[in-house]
């Protein structure tokens, strides 16, 4: 018996020198150790991850085996590898979204740096890692995502008040633009278009969501502020290129989620270079060092970088993401690797606990007088 307790400390001691790549702290810190149990012939542990892995599992199970393989006294290692997404505290004072755990807001402060396909693309990497992912295209005036999801011609079930999601690639989601007719002018003013977002985030079904990623809109303005301060953000990822023309209009999309209290999860840079197929070389067309200067200047974590490729745009735009039909594309996989850091990031910060609370109803029961 003493034996047992005494191996099951060198185990424990060797799982707190294990540091999970993508939460930066070792198991134990990151209460992810659930469960060690030496028995006779075989030492289990149960470890549950707080964010989506799921293309990662074999290769982490295979890591922490050998790290204990010399500490298992001759007995066989059962190594449990579980995942456990928890809803994580959002803006304060705004009203959570029914079915919805965490909602990311994904912004840019300007359009045209690829924000809505890296939105979109992070959704389905998410997905594909495990997660219950929603999408919400919150750019009323140019909704996009019905095209890139390959739904642009779905019409929702509008049923007791509620609006079923429109579900495509194992995601669900809603845009304004499966409401309207596509070639409709949007001539709406803020309050108006305030108000068409609050019911497309709570009158829409959402189903047992871990995250909820909303598109949105560009800019920094009157809009995308009123947008910000009806939304339950739990984090937000900011989109940029390498120019210092674009990092102009991103820091204000940076200065606006500070003055929200909106933790910014981190940024990514897109079309950071181009990669030619034909003769290897690369060049750097928009410049580099955009999103790291950023990073640095509002310490921030720097996520990763999408090259400028045809295949990434003509799939997304043609309602066939990359992600989907080609998951082991080497640019799937910096998605994928991008939405890991993304669910960590956000597995760091306080928990919502609120969440799992009964709702308290008070009645005046009339037989009782």
């Amino acid at each position: 018996m003493l034996q047992n307790v005494t191996l099951q400390k060198e185990i424990e001691n060797k799982l707190a020198q294990y540091g999970d790549p993508y939460l930066g702290i070792d198991l134990f810190a990151a209460k992810s150790v659930k469960n060690v149990t030496i028995m006779e012939d075989k030492i289990f542990i149960e470890i549950v991850l707080g964010y989506p892995y799921f293309s990662l599992k074999d290769k982490m199970i295979t890591s922490i085996t050998n790290l204990l393989a010399p500490f298992s006294a001759g007995k066989s290692l059962d190594i449990h590898l579980g995942m456990q997404i928890d809803a994580h505290t959002g803006k304060q004072s705004v009203p959570v979204i029914p079915g919805v755990k965490n909602m990311i807001a994904v912004a840019s402060g300007k359009g045209g740096v690829g924000k809505s396909t890296i939105a979109v693309n992070l959704a389905l990497a998410l997905a594909k890692e495990g997660a219950r992912i929603g999408l919400l295209d919150a750019d009323i005036y140019g909704p996009s995502q019905p095209t890139m999801l390959g739904a642009a011609r779905e019409k929702p079930v509008i049923k007791d008040r509620t609006i079923e999601p429109i579900e495509r690639h194992g995601i669900q989601s809603m845009s304004i633009g499966y409401l309207v007719d596509s070639t409709a002018a949007m001539a709406w003013r803020g309050p108006m278009l305030g108000k068409a977002l609050e019911q497309l985030m709570y009158d829409t079904k959402w189903n047992a969501l871990d995250y909820l990623i909303v598109d949105l809109p560009p800019g920094t303005g009157d809009i995308q502020l009123t947008l910000c301060q009806k939304m339950p953000v739990s984090g937000a990822v900011v989109v940029t290129t390498p120019q210092d023309l674009a990092l102009l209009d991103v820091r204000r999309a940076c200065e606006m989620f500070n003055k929200l209290n909106v933790p910014i999860l981190g940024v990514i840079e897109n079309m950071s270079h181009y990669h030619c197929k034909q003769c290897g070389h690369e060049e750097k067309i928009f410049g580099e060092g955009g999103a790291a200067k950023l990073a640095k200047e509002y310490a921030l974590t720097h996520l990763g970088a999408i090259p400028l490729d045809l295949q990434i745009r003509e799939m997304t735009d043609g309602g066939h993401p990359l992600i989907v039909h080609d998951a082991e594309n080497s640019h799937s996989k910096i998605f994928c690797e991008l939405a890991r850091k993304v669910a960590a990031k956000l597995a760091l910060q306080t928990k919502n606990y609120s969440i799992k609370f009964p709702k308290i109803i008070v009645q005046h029961d009339k037989k009782a007088e």
